[in-house]
C-alpha cells in the first residue's frame, strides 16, 4: 500500500524536473552567441511505478530527471572535420599561388617579355653600327637588365619559401597546442563521467578544439568506453586523435609533439632551396610521413608550395657500392636511373652542397655528386657518402633503390625554379656557343656573355664543358661576364677574323636563335615565349586553388549550417520551452499546494 504523502513526493518530482528544464533552458539562451556551444536538454522518464495488491496493480511515482544531455550529431562533425582539411589546404594554395602569379605576371615595364623584348631589340641595333663600343655596351646592359630580373625572381621565390617554411613551423606548434589542451580536456571529461554526470561544456571545447585542428591536418577521432574487469563499463572513455593519415596525436591524457629541426646547408633536397627549411619530426626524433598521399589540411598545402617538385625528385637503382677502407678512400654508391630529366643536367635539381639520399629505407648523408665520366649517356651518378654521418654502406644496397626525397605530385616553388634554371642553362649555353666561335674586334677568340658568380668569383668558359649543361648556373646567380662589363669591345660579334669591323655574324646568329624554335626550344617555345609556358602553369594552378577553396568554403559553410541547425540554440524554440516548462513548474507547485491543504485538512482536522 503507498504512503498517503506519495501524491506529495510524485508533485515534487514534477517540480524538480521542470525546475532542470528551466534552469536547462536557462543555460542555452545563456550560451546563444557562444562558439561551439551545443544546445542541451534535460532527459526525463517516469520513476519505476509501485506495485499495490488492488485492482488496478500499480501506481505512478512519478518523474526522474536521468541527464541532461547535448543535442548534437557527431555525423556532422566528421563531415566538417573532413571537409575543412581540404578548405585549409586549398586556401593557403590560394593565397600563395595568387603571389606567385604576381611575381611572374608582366607589367609591361619590368616583367620579363619587357625586358627580353629590349634585348632583342638590343641586337638589332648592334647590326646597324657593328663598330660601335656604345651599341655593344647598350646590348650587354639590356642583357644584364635580364639577368638581374631572373636575380631578383630567384629572390622573391626563396624568400617565399622562407615564409612559407615560417608558417610550416606555426603550423606545428599550433598542433602541439591543440593536442595538450585536448588531452588537458579528455583528463577533466574522464574525471567527471567517472561519477555520473556528462561534461558536456568540456566536450563542446574539445569539439571545438577539433575544429580548429581539422584545417591544420586531417584528423581522425575514436572515442571508445573504458570497461572494469569486475563492473563492467566505468563511464570514462579513451579519446583519440590521429593526423596526417592515421598518425596518433592524443590518446587519452598522453599527447605526442612535433618538432622542427632546421636542415644544414649540406642536407639540402633542391638545388635552390632556401637554407634552414623544416624538417618535421616526432619528439622522440622518429619520422613524421610529411608526404604521405592521406594526409590533408593547411600544412600539406605549405609543404607542396614549399617543396612540390612536380613529381620530378632523383630517383635510381644502386648499382655498385665501393671504397669504405679508409679516410681517403671514402664510400661511394654509383646509382643509375631511367627518367629522361634526370639524364638531362640543364634540368638538375641536385644540392650541389651536399645532401640526404634514401637508399633501401636508410636514410644517408651525401658531400658531393658526379656524373660517371665512362658513361656518355648521363645514366650513371656516382655519389660520396658522408661517412661521419650515415650509418655503413654496404654491398648489400646493390639493387634497392635510392631517391633524395618523396614525390610531391604538385608545382611548388622548387618546380618554378627548376623551369627558370633550365632556361637559363639552355640559352647561355647556346648564346655563349656562338660568341665563343666569333671574334672581337682585336682578331681575339671572343668570350663568353653569361655566367654565374660564386663565393670568390665567377665561373669562365673552362667551367663549362659540354656534359654538365651549365649546371652551375642558376636563376639566383646568372650574371654577364665582368670583363665584358669593362670592355664591351671584347664581344665576339664578328665571324671571322678576316671580316670587317662592321661585319656581325655571331650577333645575327643570336637574333636567329631568338626566333627560331629549332635553334632554342624551351617546352615547344621560342627563347622570348618562356613567360608565357611559366605563367601557363602558375595561372592554372592559381585558378585551381581558387576554384577549389570557393567550392570547399562553401560546403564548409554549408555543413557547418545542417550542424548548427541541430547542436545550436534556436531563441525562438527556447522561448517556447520557457513558457512550457514553466506552466509545468506552476502546475507542479499547485499540485504541491493542494496536496498540502489535502493533508491539513487530513490531519488537523479529522485527527487522522
Amino acid at each position: 500500500m503507498p504512503s498517503q504523502f506519495l501524491g506529495l513526493y510524485i508533485a515534487g518530482s514534477g517540480l524538480r524536473a521542470s525546475n532542470a528544464s528551466l534552469n536547462t533552458t536557462a543555460n542555452n539562451i545563456a550560451n546563444a552567441q557562444t562558439v561551439g556551444y551545443s544546445r542541451q536538454q534535460a532527459t526525463t522518464q517516469a520513476n519505476e511505478a509501485l506495485r499495490v495488491h488492488t485492482t488496478y496493480g500499480c501506481v505512478g511515482a512519478g518523474v526522474n530527471t536521468i541527464a541532461i544531455e547535448r543535442i548534437r550529431d557527431s555525423f556532422y562533425d566528421v563531415k566538417y572535420w573532413d571537409n575543412n582539411s581540404k578548405y585549409g589546404e586549398y586556401s593557403v594554395k590560394d593565397y600563395y599561388m595568387k603571389l606567385i602569379e604576381d611575381y611572374f605576371d608582366d607589367d609591361n615595364t619590368s616583367g620579363f617579355r619587357s625586358i627580353f623584348n629590349k634585348f632583342s631589340d638590343s641586337l638589332q641595333s648592334v647590326t646597324t653600327n657593328a663598330s660601335s663600343d656604345n651599341s655593344k655596351a647598350q646590348f650587354i646592359a639590356s642583357a644584364k637588365a635580364l639577368t638581374d630580373y631572373f636575380n631578383n625572381m630567384y629572390g622573391n621565390l626563396q624568400e617565399l619559401q622562407k615564409d612559407i617554411n615560417l608558417e610550416i613551423k606555426q603550423c606545428v606548434d599550433e598542433i602541439n597546442s591543440l593536442a595538450e589542451k585536448i588531452a588537458n580536456l579528455n583528463r577533466q571529461i574522464n574525471m567527471i563521467e567517472l561519477s555520473g554526470p556528462k561534461a558536456n561544456e568540456l566536450r563542446d571545447q574539445r569539439e571545438l578544439l577539433i575544429d580548429e585542428l581539422s584545417e591544420l591536418v586531417d584528423v581522425e577521432v575514436r572515442e571508445t568506453p573504458i570497461y572494469d574487469a569486475s563492473k563492467g563499463e566505468t563511464g570514462a572513455n579513451r579519446y583519440m586523435v590521429c593526423i596526417a593519415g592515421g598518425q596518433p596525436l592524443v590518446d587519452g591524457v598522453s599527447f605526442k609533439s612535433l618538432k622542427c629541426e632546421a636542415r644544414d646547408t649540406n642536407e639540402k633536397v633542391n638545388q635552390t632551396d632556401a637554407d634552414g627549411l623544416y624538417d618535421i619530426k616526432w619528439g622522440n626524433g622518429n619520422a613524421f610521413r610529411l608526404t604521405n598521399l592521406s594526409m590533408e589540411g593547411r600544412l600539406k598545402g605549405l609543404v607542396e608550395l614549399r617543396d612540390g617538385n612536380n613529381s620530378s625528385n632523383f630517383t635510381g637503382i644502386v648499382d655498385a657500392v665501393t671504397g669504405g677502407t679508409s679516410s681517403t678512400d671514402p664510400t661511394k654508391v654509383t646509382i643509375k636511373v631511367d627518367a629522361d630529366y634526370l639524364k638531362n643536367m640543364q634540368e638538375c635539381t641536385l644540392s650541389d652542397t651536399g645532401g640526404v639520399i634514401n637508399i633501401g629505407n636508410t636514410v644517408y648523408y651525401y658531400s658531393s655528386w658526379e656524373l660517371d665520366p665512362n658513361d656518355d649517356t648521363n645514366s650513371t651518378y656516382i655519389f660520396t657518402i658522408n661517412e661521419d654521418k650515415s650509418p655503413r654502406l654496404g654491398t648489400e644496397k646493390i639493387g634497392k633503390e635510392a631517391k633524395t626525397e618523396a614525390k610531391i605530385k604538385y608545382q611548388g616553388i622548387p618546380y618554378y625554379m627548376e623551369q627558370m634554371n633550365a632556361w637559363i642553362r639552355q640559352f647561355a649555353e647556346k648564346v655563349n656557343d656562338i660568341f665563343t666561335k666569333g671574334f672581337d674586334v682585336n682578331g681575339n677568340q671572343g668570350d663568353i656573355l653569361f655566367t654565374g658568380t660564386y663565393l670568390g668569383g665567377t665561373y669562365t668558359k673552362d667551367n663549362f664543358d659540354d656534359r654538365d649543361g651549365y649546371y652551375e648556373l642558376t636563376a639566383g646567380n646568372f650574371a654577364i661576364n665582368p670583363a665584358l662589363i669593362l670592355d664591351s669591345s671584347l664581344l665576339g660579334t664578328r665571324s671571322s677574323k678576316e671580316v670587317g669591323v662592321e661585319e656581325c655574324g655571331q650577333i645575327e646568329e643570336v637574333i636567329a636563335l631568338l626566333a627560331s624554335k629549332e635553334k632554342f626550344n624551351f617546352r615547344n617555345g621560342t627563347a622570348g615565349q618562356m613567360l608565357e609556358r611559366i605563367l601557363s602553369d602558375v595561372a592554372l594552378n592559381s585558378s585551381d586553388a581558387g576554384t577549389f577553396c570557393s567550392t570547399y568554403e562553401g560546403l564548409r559553410n554549408s555543413i557547418d549550417n545542417q550542424r548548427s541547425a541541430i547542436s545550436s540554440v534556436d531563441e525562438d524554440e527556447e522561448a517556447v520551452n520557457l513558457v512550457k516548462f514553466q506552466n509545468a513548474y506552476t502546475l507542479a507547485s499547485k499540485m504541491i499546494q493542494t496536496l498540502t491543504e489535502v493533508y491539513d485538512q487530513l490531519i488537523l482536522r479529522t485527527g487522522v
